[in-house]
């Protein structure tokens, strides 16, 4: 195997910059623009998907399987940082799928090693615009040696830790609330890099769960109300990090256990998993809507089947808002184990009333304004044959800001639909999430402005009902709801309950929810 060359990140430290970027894009100007299809738009964004792997001959390999598998995570860019004994810390960093940037052998070649982490995007905090410098994982020189770092969640006093650190003298590579963790690390005096994260995730608000990486051990932290998942696998001799199950089943490696809230696990070749709980113990506030939408269905989370959960979701809403129809379809794909949950409790047959062009996929050329005036129908098509003259029930995990449901109806209404039925796999969303999901600005959100019935209106639909909070808590496995003194998990969007104040938006004048609402 050739030498490969050191192409980690620039380092964010007091040593001098040796190193340089390895990727597609040398500057803004040559970054690929995106164009998010109008199906999209009106879906809440994932957050990120991170993988890490210690003890294979060939851990960036693994990585990139991982991080196939965790792509419905992030789309727009991913990274790989891996470190081997003799040729040290390697790193690439590009935009796009995985399968476009981490398949050629010529590339993976130059990320030897038993030891990687990597990291798939979607920008839910800083620019907006495609900038390789904010595509983890991160990179920080120290001296103990380097170490990498890749996050999933947000950072909710991030614009406050970054000015103080910019008044102390940090200089900032990216516009992503990550970084501060780096720079955390570096002002610690704590003596080893795992100690140093601990110090420096005690400072962090909001949430994180972290995948990092020094020379000799791979680290997981969660944060101490584990609003963003992290599992735990085996694979040979080697130990895997991941935000989800589904990419454990990919490489063949075993499920062991979730990484608790508030828990830090430290892993080496000698040593095995190290488990360390430094921060102090909160009731669990685990993100809902990865039960509804974010994670992948056949992950497990919390010991249930991420689509059994949707299909019991499904069952709920038959139960609370029963309604005389002849069809029960999906809105594809999401929607689908909802719509089969509520055929099965109302007895009314399933059909695929809409199909998906699977291979729409993104583009990164700016489609024409008639094409763009074609919205939904290039990604979805309604089977007519099966729709004309029917009553029909449409399940969906969700109504953002609304704009798709109604190009969806007016769809199956030109179709020849008798009726139209919305059924929606979750609670109205209102309130914006600060914790790692790309949600619009509150008076963008349908839900915060509109009653159930003035939503329908708008809609013009026959009728529109949402799954009850508590109804979604008894899919998710609590018997008894929500249990208002003490919910289960974080559920912002819904209820406005935030059990983290954003104390940055709060400055920027967000206003919290009230006693009246």
């Amino acid at each position: 195997m050739p030498t490969p060359k050191d192409t980690t990140q620039p380092q964010i430290s007091a040593q001098a910059h040796r190193h340089q970027p390895q990727c597609a894009v040398k500057s803004l100007a040559d970054a690929p623009r995106f164009y998010a299809h109008p199906f999209d738009d009106d879906k809440l964004k994932e957050e990120c998907g991170i993988f890490g792997v210690i003890g294979v001959s060939d851990a960036s390999n693994f990585v990139a399987l991982g991080l196939h598998a965790l792509q419905h995570r992030g789309q727009e860019a991913g990274g790989i940082v891996c470190h081997h004994p003799e040729f040290g810390f390697n790193s690439i960093r590009s935009f796009g799928y995985v399968r476009d940037n981490f398949t050629s052998a010529d590339v993976m070649e130059t990320l030897p090693g038993p030891l990687a982490i990597g990291h798939v995007r979607y920008s839910t905090a800083g620019s907006k615009a495609a900038v390789i410098r904010d595509v983890q994982p991160f990179f920080g020189e120290f001296s103990m040696g380097g170490a990498a770092i890749a996050h999933n969640g947000n950072i909710t006093n991030a614009l406050a830790l970054r000015r103080e650190l910019i008044e102390r003298g940090s200089i900032f590579q990216s516009s992503s609330d990550s970084e501060c963790i780096i720079h955390l690390m570096a002002r610690s005096l704590q003596k080893g890099i795992p100690e140093r994260m601990e110090d420096a995730l005690r400072r962090v608000e909001g949430a994180f769960s972290v995948v990092a990486m020094t020379r000799t051990k791979l680290i997981g932290v969660r944060d101490p109300l584990g609003v963003r998942p992290l599992v735990l696998g085996k694979v040979g001799d080697g130990w895997v990090l991941s935000s989800e199950t589904c990419a454990l089943d990919i490489i063949g490696a075993e499920f062991v256990r979730e990484i608790e809230p508030g828990e830090m696990v430290v892993i080496s070749a000698d040593k095995g998993v190290e488990s360390r709980h430094p921060f102090r113990p909160q009731p669990s506030k685990f993100c809902i809507f990865e039960h509804v939408y974010f994670s992948r269905p056949d992950s497990i989370i919390g010991g249930q089947s991420v689509y059994e959960t949707r299909r019991r979701i499904g069952v709920e809403l038959a139960r609370e808002a029963p309604v005389e129809a002849d069809l029960v379809c999906p809105v594809p794909d999401s929607g689908t184990p909802a719509a089969i949950g509520f055929s099965q409790e109302s007895g009314i047959p399933y059909a695929m009333g809409i199909i998906r062009n699977q291979y729409m996929g993104r583009t990164f050329i700016e489609p024409t304004e008639q094409i763009r005036n074609m919205g939904v129908r290039l990604k979805l098509n309604v089977n007519r044959a099966l729709i004309k003259g029917k009553r029909v029930i449409l399940v969906d995990d969700s109504v953002v800001r609304g704009t798709t449901s109604r190009k969806i109806k007016e769809m199956i209404l030109d179709a020849g639909a008798a009726e139209v039925h919305f059924r929606i796999a979750s609670p109205p969303t209102a309130w914006p999430c600060f914790y790692g999901v790309d949600t619009p600005q509150r008076e963008k959100l349908l839900a915060a402005t509109m009653s159930e019935e003035e939503m329908r209106q708008h809609l013009n639909v026959d009728s529109l009902r949402f799954v009850s909070l508590d109804g979604l808590y008894r899919a998710a496995g609590e018997p008894d709801g929500r249990k208002n003194s003490c919910p289960q998990y974080c559920d912002a969007c819904f209820s406005g309950e935030y059990p983290v104040e954003p104390s940055d938006m709060i400055a920027k004048g967000f206003e919290l929810k009230t006693a009246a609402e």
